[in-house]
Order: structure tokens, then sequence, then C-alpha cells
């Protein structure tokens, strides 16, 4: 029956990227034989829309079925043949539509806006422009179209949400909202000037001194030394995300006064509305989804693409890092597989109404799901399948309590807080390397409380909805679709306990990535895999030397050679004092390096040069070698073997690191100026500290003709971070607490090398002695 309705039929599409879209998509493929499908892409900062429709449309995962049965080259030919690419972008009037692309529109028989703004985080501005002027834009393009060609009205499939019903309890009708009693009389147009005029005063608002200081500070604590550029670069996405997350709860405390849960369920409400208003003779239908979840059978048991709203919750239940999560026990949990909402679509868009019809694709009515059962079979689940920790432990599955959601936001904020100031203070210690091992598992702590912080955020006001979706309407539609149409439409079909355990929730694990087997016997970790690729292919590593492949900084050198000249009774002297005036120093560098070095290397003004060459051996024999690394000088090695090429980098003079040149092929280091014979106790130019090791890593990577993918940069510290990112592949090593919190985050690799045995571990940089 479906075959035939629509049988020489085009059917336009939007949102085709999209879960939903996707479905769509491959349905009319597989199911419609003589059916074709435009599909509206836009183009991407770095893509064309035929390259996204390739990728990201057609060589999903969804449309394995059909390769499989048709061969890849058949069904790539019947994809030429039945999918029309028009490129566009609905957040355009007109669609940004050119004249081809206007003649497919109005050729369409049917249109299916299926794009949306589908995040329940979305900026007020964002959901306005798209998810409450978006249907009204393709439809009055569309009825556009049709008049240019001379044709009658099609039809106008709108994909909507249930949760339009808002916050209500009780029944929520399958009728337009303006006929619903306790609903809002809300004038969209002011809704919309109202948002664009809070993004400009949010933007403003971000620019002022007072906030951008505040900005620029964060970024400081976060990075430190790291350069003046990279602090700027942080700085400025603190103010974009400032500018997000004000957005954001704006829109929520907009909805949340009208009575909507977030910005994304107000503007598909207003949406709606914006089509009844501005409708004309096009028959339009809205089919209101609930929460959408993976495939029960179409076009493979379990098929999702990418996580929903329930998936990241119910690993982070499996995970053990989500303990408790707002509801009641009672309440139905609305939720509907992909394959049931496109049966959906397609049999009313099959069937354009007179006017206007409103469908819930909803299973609350006809086949409710208690939350209590849902945990339940969860829990079941997980008991039987158990994840596992990264020692290979089975993690135990915690009770649920279905606590009150402003209990659960009260015990998250007040555990982030205290393991956000146990963080904070470790940032400002001088720790290193092992030490800040205990540092790892509060920054995995403080990422899944952010996490679960926000899924309370968004989702908790889901799960305590009580609004029960009719579905009469819907009950018409099941009983237009026929069994050889091959669409899932009726609900009362699921059998929730199937799909739970033996679709959703595998679907959910595969997807997640999860480790669901104990480690057995010896096992390579991720850390060892990392290392073994760092010595594969043509490769330019690139090596700070101080506190990378020796425990000694600029101020150990000026100590060991100062005190090479002074009497033994003096020499503790000089190096109390340096010790007293550490913590000036450590101030000085944190702030800026460069300024740090100029400062410091003022104290070798009129040093005699020859005499500093003549102390260079001693120093690295008596004091370098003794505080090197010895892993950090084999990896040097291990490099040079594998035929790499090797360059230190360093912010010391030349003269106290010269000794490790034979190490590499390359040392980069200072050279500071002389003024008759004597040294000036300047470094004029660039140093080649912060920004400038980025540039260096490029350039060097351009002159030894490797790209830059292929280059690897050792460094221990926040300073070196514009190196770090510059380079293919990060290694962090001994790291100070801010970067090993950066790159636990980023996932590089960490190295804690040991220093050189049999020597003490104080040992102080004392020249002279023999």
């Amino acid at each position: 029956m479906l075959r035939e309705s629509l049988a020489g039929r085009l059917i336009f599409l939007t949102g085709a990227t999209g879960f939903l879209g996707t479905a769509i998509v491959e349905s009319v493929l597989r199911l419609l034989p003589e059916t074709r499908v435009a599909v509206l892409i836009r183009r991407g900062r770095t893509t064309s829309a035929e390259e996204r429709l390739r990728r990201e449309l057609l060589g999903n995962s969804c449309f394995d079925r059909l390769r499989a049965e048709l061969g890849r080259d058949a069904f790539a030919d019947m994809a030429a043949r039945r999918v029309v690419l028009v490129e566009g972008d609905v957040g355009r009037d007109g669609l940004g539509l050119d004249p081809a692309g206007r003649s497919v529109l109005g050729a369409a028989d049917i249109v299916i806006h299926s794009a949306a703004t589908v995040s329940f985080d979305a900026t007020l501005d964002a959901a306005v422009e798209i998810n409450l002027l978006g249907p009204a834009r393709v439809l009055e393009a569309y009825e556009q179209a049709r008049a240019e060609a001379d044709l009658a009205p099609g039809h106008f499939v709108a994909i909507s949400t249930a949760y339009v019903a808002g916050s209500r309890k009780g029944d929520a009708p399958e009728a337009s909202l303006r006929t619903q009693p306790h609903y809002p009389d809300v004038d969209w147009r002011a809704e919309v000037e109202a948002a664009r005029a809070l993004r400009r005063e949010t933007e403003h608002r971000s620019r002022e001194p007072e906030r951008l200081e505040t900005f620029r500070r964060k970024a400081l604590a976060e990075l430190g030394a790291a350069g003046v550029a990279i602090v700027a670069e942080r700085t400025e996405r603190f103010r974009r995300d400032w500018v997000h997350e004000r957005m954001v709860e704006l829109g929520r405390a907009r909805a949340q006064s009208l009575g909507w849960p977030d910005a994304y369920a107000m503007t598909k409400a207003l949406g709606e509305r914006v089509l009844e208003e501005r409708r004309q003779r096009t028959p339009v239908s809205v089919v209101r989804p609930s929460i959408i979840e993976s495939s029960y059978a179409e076009p493979r048991p379990g098929w999702i693409r990418g996580f929903r709203m329930a998936e990241p919750i119910i690993i982070s239940f499996a995970r053990g890092l989500l303990r408790d999560f707002p509801g009641s026990a009672e309440t139905v949990v609305d939720v509907i597989p992909v394959d049931f909402v496109v049966g959906a679509v397609l049999v009313a868009a099959a069937h354009p109404p007179r006017a206007m019809a409103y469908y819930h694709a909803a299973s609350g009515t006809r086949n409710p799901l208690r939350y209590e059962v849902m945990v339940s079979l969860i829990r079941q689940y997980f008991a039987e399948h158990p994840l596992y920790d990264d020692k290979g432990q089975a993690i135990a599955i915690p009770s649920w309590t279905y606590p009150a959601r402003g209990e659960v936001e009260r015990r998250l904020e007040r555990t982030r807080r205290a393991v956000g100031a146990v963080l904070g203070l470790l940032g400002r210690l001088p720790l290193r390397g092992p030490m800040l091992s205990a540092q790892d598992g509060l920054v995995e702590t403080q990422d899944a409380l952010e996490r679960a912080r926000s899924y309370v955020e968004l989702y908790g006001a889901y799960a305590e909805c009580e609004a029960m979706y009719g579905s009469e309407r819907l009950v018409e539609l099941v009983s237009l679709a026929s069994a050889d149409d091959g669409v899932l439409v009726d609900p009362a079909a699921i059998d929730w306990r199937h799909f739970i355990l033996d679709v959703h929730l595998p679907s959910v694990v595969e997807h997640a990535r999860a480790r669901t087997n104990p480690r057995r016997g010896p096992r390579r970790s991720r850390d060892d895999r990392l290392r073994e690729g760092l010595l594969r292919g043509r490769r330019l590593a690139v090596f700070d030397l101080e506190n990378t492949l020796v425990a000694a900084n600029v101020v150990d050198s000026f100590a060991f050679v100062a005190t090479s000249a002074l009497r033994p009774v003096d020499r503790f002297g000089l190096v109390a004092s340096l010790l007293a005036e550490a913590p000036k120093l450590l101030r000085l560098d944190g702030r800026d390096r460069s300024d740090f070095l100029r400062y410091f290397y003022r104290r070798y003004r009129d040093a005699d040069p020859a005499e500093l060459a003549k102390l260079a051996p001693d120093l690295m024999t008596g004091y370098l070698l003794r505080k090197t690394f010895p892993e950090g000088l084999a990896r040097v090695r291990q490099h040079r073997a594998a035929g790499h090429v090797t360059v230190g980098v360093t912010g010391a003079l030349r003269f106290a690191m010269e000794p490790f040149r034979p190490l590499f092929d390359e040392l980069i280091a200072l050279d500071m100026p002389e003024r008759n014979g004597r040294l000036s106790g300047t470094v004029p130019g660039t140093l080649p500290i912060g920004e400038a090791r980025a540039d260096l890593v490029r350039q060097l990577a351009a002159r030894y003709e490797i790209p830059l993918a292929d280059t690897i940069a050792y460094a221990d510290s926040t300073s070196d971070l514009p190196m770090l990112e510059a380079a293919g592949t990060a290694v962090a090593v001994n790291p100070d607490a801010k970067l090993r919190a950066l790159a636990k985050r980023r996932g590089w690799l960490i190295e804690e090398w040991e220093r050189a045995s049999g020597f003490p571990s104080l040992m102080l940089p004392i020249g002279g002695r023999r």
C-alpha cells in the first residue's frame, strides 16, 4: 500500500545527515523502489555538500544492509539514480537555493522537514533560528517554488517533538497547542527579537574589561607561562564558552518560565505555531516523536547514529560514574525506536490531511515503559555483562535511589567544588612526575562529575516528565499501514524486555567502546602502543632539555659556575641567596619565561666566555650528568637509531648545554653576545621558548622535509605547550600539575622518567669541588 502510494513521487528531505533523516533515506531506498529522495545538505567549513553526502549520509552503517544485498557497485548506481543532492541551508531565507535547487524543491511532491537543533543545551538564538523559524522558512520556500512551477500544493511533513507539551502532567493530545488549555499565549515574533538582542547584549558583556580580565586570569591559571599567543587563544575560548553558556542559561530560564524544560522544547512548540500562522494552502502533517532511540529491527536491530539522550547516562551508570539520577520509579519513560518513527513519518507522508494534522510517535499510552522497569532491566544486563575498569576488574553496579533533582544537583556540586579545590592546590605546588599520580584520578573524577552534572541538568526534567502523549491519530496511521509495507508504526508491538536486553544495551556498549572482558594474560597498555608508534616511520623528535632530559635549569648552571670561582666558605652563601630568591624567580618564571631569562642572565654580565667554556666539562660531569634522566637519553638514542632527526631545544646558554650537542643532530641554545671580550649580560632577539618553539618545530619540519604530523615534541611544562600542540605527537615528561592535567584530558603520552641512581636527590649545584 505504501509502495503504491509513493510510487513515482519525489520526496524533498532536510536534515538527511541526522539520525532520523539518515534512517528515512535508507527506508525510502530499501522499501520504496519507485520513489526518489532529494536531500538538502549544507556545505561544511572545509567539506563540500557532495563530500558530506558521500561520507556522512551514504557512507553511514545504516546502508550496510543495502550494500550487502545489492553489492557496493549496484548500491552506488542505485543511489546515484534515486538520491538528488541539493546544496542549501535551512538557516537562511529561501534556504540559500540556486535556480536548480529551487526547481528540485518545486518538483517535490512531499517535503519532510527533519533538520533541527536537537541538543537540549542549544543556545537560545540558535534554537530560535533553526527550530522556531526553520519549519516555516522551509514551508514558505516550498510554497513559493510550487507556485513558480505552476503546480498544485504538495504535502509538508514537519518533525517536531512530543515535548512541545512542556512540563505538564496528564494527557497531552495530538492537536494544535492553540486548542489546548493552560498554554501561554506567547508572541513568537517578540521571542525572536529578544533572542537576537540577548545574543548582541551577551557578546557585548563578554568584552567588558573586567570580564576579559577574568577570562585571562583563568587562562593563566590553567596554562601558566605558556606564552602570550596561546594564553590569548585560551582566553578567547573562555570568552566564547561564557557566551555559549550564558545563552544556554538564558534559553533555559525563559523556557522554564513558560512551562517548557528548555529552549529546545520551547522553540519547537513556537515553531509549530509559526507553521500554523504562515501556512497558505499546503497540507501539513506534524509528527511529534518522544525520545528516539536505536532501531528495533530495521535496517538492523540496534542501529544508532551518535549517542542520544539515554546512552551516556546508561554508560556512566554501568561504569559506576553516575550513582543516582532524578526521577520517580512510577514515571513512564517515553522512548521510541527510530524505525517506528520512520514508519509513522512515511505513512503520514503518504496520506496528506485536508489542512493540518498532528501525530505522536510515542509509546507512553500504547505500551508504557516504567522508569523502575527500565532501571531493573539495565541493572540485570550489566550484572550479567559487566563492564571492566583499567585494572581488569568488573565494575559493581550501584543501586538506584530515585532522588529528587535538586538533591542530586547539590550533592554533585559539593563534590565538584571539593575536587576542584584539591586540584587547584596541586596546581600551585612545585610537584612533578610520580608525585602527581594521585592527580590523575582527581582529573578523571572531576570530568566524570562535570558530565554527571550536565546529564542531570539537561535530562533531569525529561526523566521527571509526567505527560502522557495521546496516540489516537497514531492508531489511525497504524490502520493505514500494511504488513507488506515493511514499516513499523505501532508501539504496542515493542517487547521492551527484548529491546532493552537484546537490542539496545548491546548496541550502546558497542558504540561506547567499553571494555567488556577482563584482562587476561599480558596485555599491552595504551601507553605501550603509543611508545612503539613513536619509533616508526621517518620522524623529527624535538626535546626540551631542562627538567625533560636533565633535572636542572638555568639557575643551577649559573650557581655551579659562579661557585666555582669562590672560596669554599662562600659557595654555600651564594646558593643560599639563590634559594632565598627562589619564590621571586618562580613568580617571574610563571608569568613570562622570556622576562625571567632576560632578568636572570644579567648576572653573566662581564663574565669571561673562555673561562665559562673551561668550566663547561666540569658542569657536565660534576653536576648535569648526575641529574639526567637515563631513560630520556636512551629515548634520544632510540630515535637516532631509527633514523629520526633529533633536535635539542633549550633556553639555557650554549656553553652550559654544549656538552649535550653530540647526543642530537642539532642543538638550539642561546648565544650571549660579547663586548670587549666579555659577555654582555643580554640576550637579544627572540628566545627559543614559548610560541617561538612552536615556530621552530614548523621550521625544522619544513627544513628536514618531514610532515608536521610526523613530528614529536618532548617537554615537561605548560611553558612548552605551544611546541607540544604544534607537533604531530606530544609527550609530557615528568609534567607539572597543569601540563599533566592537560595531557591526561588530551590523551597524550605521559612519561615518568627517574633520575640517575646512586646520587643524592638534593645535590646542590656547587662547583669547584674535586
